[in-house]
């Protein structure tokens, strides 16, 4: 058995149905790393134990999507924060609801716990950051100075210290005691999704969409190391225990990182996707990722991950040598100083009187509805025995110490199991609607043995799928409903039947087909599709041929006149990862076509729409309401009069759009989330 748990870096752990709809979060207990809570657009919060198939603890009470959660540093208590800019925290040991909090104006976006007094920070998409006394109800402080939504929340190892990541691409650092701001750095060219401090010394690391992770000297305030090897967003990271390195989860890999002088140690192929959340347990790295109601787990075994040495790639320009990391305990900086106590309590600066009654009521008594959603919240227990195991109640008392978990043993290298041709998903299903369902993993007919999964977990007996399929999955024999939206991740094609492009089944009457019979079947079917992307593709060429002369303008008005959105879509996720190519110009040309993409069904149009649109919004609304606004002119400007000519025209296409993203604001999951954030961003067109 020992061997068999060297034998792979990387492995599929697990991967499960957890919501009934989309999932919109997830985070990782980082204490034990056992412990994954899931949020979902079914306005649910459920408690799973990694690697088992079935949910421990549903909690209900939200009316709204789950945007956000957070275990506090034992996690025996759970914060989740909605899209109606509610939050609510749970007692995990107790099974119940401990406070409904309410204050914030949009989507909750970020959370974190007080690692020792009973204090919750929250960020939201209306810019501000409250912090939340859970004993009195109550809103201790509010930070303002970001200017977009805040998507991460972190308070530093000796509690006296927060910092916050924002949309508008800075990182701020903030004193609970002074309740004030420190500082803030601005090195950042795109959103920051991500923020860590450091286990032991005064250095935050910060991730950001601009692909790259920043170190910041917390007793210098300056930068002191950047990566550049991120190939994507860089949505989660995790320092090593003992700080000797900084852990990155990319698109299917995992890098590790080292600073002064920067550098890349090691890069772990792992097959987990766009990864969401990270956690180190028993030298092993936890990773868990999201595909639409599914849940995978994958770990990295740090045993076989290089920390330190040898560098994999150098991210250092001069040809300097690289010095070793100093030794484990030969800090370069200070250290935290924790108190001596969890139990101690860190005192942060209040409000005068005035301010906590605020107009929004934050300091108000509980109101007759809040003590109504605190009734109505309930805690549905699932799997009693994982939950005894889990969440003892206080008042029992160990007399022995307990027992500490056990690394999760990795499949064999040359462990494969066969394959069935043309198998399906599997769901196990269960009595309530609500219920979350264990996905078993649809092979792939392929003449090569595929690497196990899970050895460790027995698949469930297969069942007939029942009647009602809350997942929405295809039936076997019944076609699927073409859906309303047309999700951009699918995993089987809108409106074609996979039967057209496969030969027929044999049958004992008809003779064995010879291979031009066969290639005949195979190519059925295919003409219409290669028609269409024949066209597509010379549709593109001829754009590009006039693009190559320079005139932009004149490339994006002959992709429009071509009346294909497929054409106007790839132009924009062109122009779009080039924020600089936008010009006045452009917008009056794409703004129309913008609405049409805006009320598309395809998911990957709208999203499109969405990131052209805050582009737009951001770069030419101060310019459109100071040209509009300013007094006229003396004398003839002709540049000023086609400027003011451009800008009423955006500003009128503006308006009309405006209409369609107030409709579509109230919608659920990420689309709700973008057209709140476009509303927000639309309100000086008022």
């Amino acid at each position: 058995m020992a061997a068999a748990n060297t034998t792979k870096t990387s492995w599929k752990l697990q991967e499960i149905v957890a919501h009934a709809s989309n999932v919109s979060s997830l985070v990782l207990g980082q204490t034990s790393g056992r412990l994954l809570a899931t949020g979902g657009e079914d306005c649910r919060v459920n408690i799973w134990a990694v690697n088992k198939p079935n949910c421990i603890m549903s909690l209900m009470g939200h009316n709204n999507p789950v945007e956000s959660i957070q275990f506090n540093s034992s996690e025996e208590q759970v914060v989740a924060g909605s899209q109606s800019g509610s939050l609510r925290v749970w007692d995990l040991e107790a099974a119940k609801i401990l406070r409904n909090l309410s204050g914030h104006k949009a989507n909750v976006c970020s959370l974190d716990f007080h690692p020792f007094g009973d204090y919750v920070a929250s960020g939201s998409m209306d810019t501000n950051i409250k912090l939340w006394d859970i004993r009195r109800k109550g809103c201790v402080f509010r930070y303002k100075g970001h200017t977009q939504a805040v998507r991460c929340l972190a308070f530093s190892p000796d509690g006296k210290w927060l910092s916050s990541a924002s949309d508008d691409s800075t990182v701020k650092l903030w004193d609970l005691t002074a309740g004030k701001m420190i500082t803030e750095f601005t090195a950042h060219t795109g959103p920051v999704n991500i923020v860590k401090f450091h286990p032991n010394e005064y250095l935050l690391a910060s991730g950001s969409s601009d692909r790259t992770i920043k170190l910041w000297d917390l007793e210098k305030f300056k930068m002191i190391g950047s990566t550049e090897g991120e190939t994507g967003p860089v949505r989660c990271i995790a320092f090593n225990p003992d700080g000797c390195c900084l852990y990155s989860g990319s698109q299917d890999c995992l890098r590790v990182y080292g600073w002064e002088p920067d550098r890349c140690f090691d890069v772990v192929p792992v097959s987990w996707g766009k990864v969401a959340d990270l956690a180190l347990c028993n030298n092993q790295l936890i990773g868990v990722s999201i595909s639409q109601s599914v849940v995978s787990s994958h770990v990295v075994d740090l045993n076989r991950v290089k920390k330190s040495g040898s560098v994999i790639q150098s991210l250092v320009q001069d040809d300097k040598p690289l010095s070793e990391p100093p030794a484990k305990g030969a800090t370069i900086r200070r250290n935290y100083e924790r108190p001596l106590t969890t139990c101690s309590k860190q005192r942060v600066k209040q409000n005068s009187e005035s301010e906590r009654r605020s107009p929004e009521g934050e300091r108000r008594s509980p109101s007759s509805e809040e003590e109504r959603d605190e009734k109505e919240s309930t805690a549905e227990i699932r799997n009693a025995e994982d939950y005894k195991e889990i969440f003892q109640p206080k008042s029992a008392i160990s007399r022995t110490p307990p027992k500490k978990s056990e690394p999760f043993p990795a499949p064999l290298e040359d462990e494969t199991f066969p394959v069935k041709p043309n198998s399906a998903i599997e769901i196990t299903p269960i009595p309530d609607k609500h219920a979350p369902e264990i996905l078993k993993i649809p092979a792939i007919t392929t003449s090569t043995p595929i690497s196990r999964v899970d050895p460790a977990i027995a698949p469930p007996t297969s069942r007939p799928l029942p009647a009602i399929n809350p997942a929405n999955r295809p039936v076997a024999g019944m076609k699927p409903a073409e859906p309303a939206v047309i999700l951009a991740s699918r995993n089987e094609p809108i409106g074609l039947n996979v039967a057209d492009f496969l030969p027929p089944a044999k049958s004992n009457k008809q003779p064995a087909l010879n291979d031009d019979d066969a290639l005949t079947q195979i190519r059925k079917g295919h003409d219409t599709m290669r028609v269409m992307l024949s066209s597509r593709l010379k549709n593109l060429d001829t754009v590009r041929a006039v693009w190559s002369c320079g005139d932009m303008k004149t490339s994006l008005d002959s992709a429009i006149s071509i009346n294909d959105l497929s054409i106007v879509v790839d132009i924009l996720n062109i122009i779009n990862l080039k924020p600089s190519l936008w010009k006045l110009d452009l917008c009056t040309s794409i703004l129309p076509q913008i609405e049409e993409l805006l009320q598309s069904k395809y998911e990957s149009y709208v999203q499109t729409g969405c990131t052209s649109l805050r582009l737009i919004l951001k770069r030419f609304w101060p310019l459109i309401s100071d040209t509009l606004t300013a007094p006229p002119s003396v004398g003839v400007d002709i540049t000023r009069e086609e400027r003011h000519q451009k800008c009423k025209a955006c500003y009128k296409q503006l308006k009309n759009l405006s209409n369609v993203v107030k409709n579509k604001a109230g919608q659920v999951g990420r689309h709700g989330s973008a057209f709140k954030e476009l509303q927000l961003l639309m309100t000086p067109l008022d």
